[in-house]
């Protein structure tokens, strides 16, 4: 797998991008506090599944308390595309991960090796 990351100088709110090695998945990764965010509609795009798939796992992490909500979900101000400011619900790395062993798939497992590099 050739994905590349270099964050020999990565600082708060830079954008990473994790792109599969055979190009389909690119997904734009915000970084603040040391740890990578993704909204659910990224974490669908990046596991190539459904939002009720995301929603379901994110729901049963909880349940489990094998993520404490407060510490893996934070809001951001983004500008959409119709000019206006909206919170977003974004999910640390921590989530992610989690997300990624639940999912099972090639991809999900791709993405954990990159991610803890």
């Amino acid at each position: 797998m050739e994905n590349k990351k270099d964050n020999s100088n990565v600082v708060d709110n830079e954008i990473l991008i994790y792109q599969t090695e055979n190009g389909p998945t690119q997904i734009d990764v915000k970084l603040e506090n040391e740890t990578v965010w993704l909204t659910r509609a990224q974490l669908c795009k990046l596991y190539q599944t459904s939002k009720s798939n995301i929603g379901e796992h994110i729901k049963q992490i909880f349940e489990e308390e094998e993520l404490d909500e407060k510490s893996v979900v934070r809001k951001f101000r983004t500008t959409a595309a119709d000019g206006k400011n909206y919170n977003t619900i974004h999910y640390n790395l921590d989530m992610i991960i989690s997300l990624g062993y639940r999912v099972k798939s090639k991809i999900a497992t791709n993405f954990r090796c990159w991610a803890t590099e």
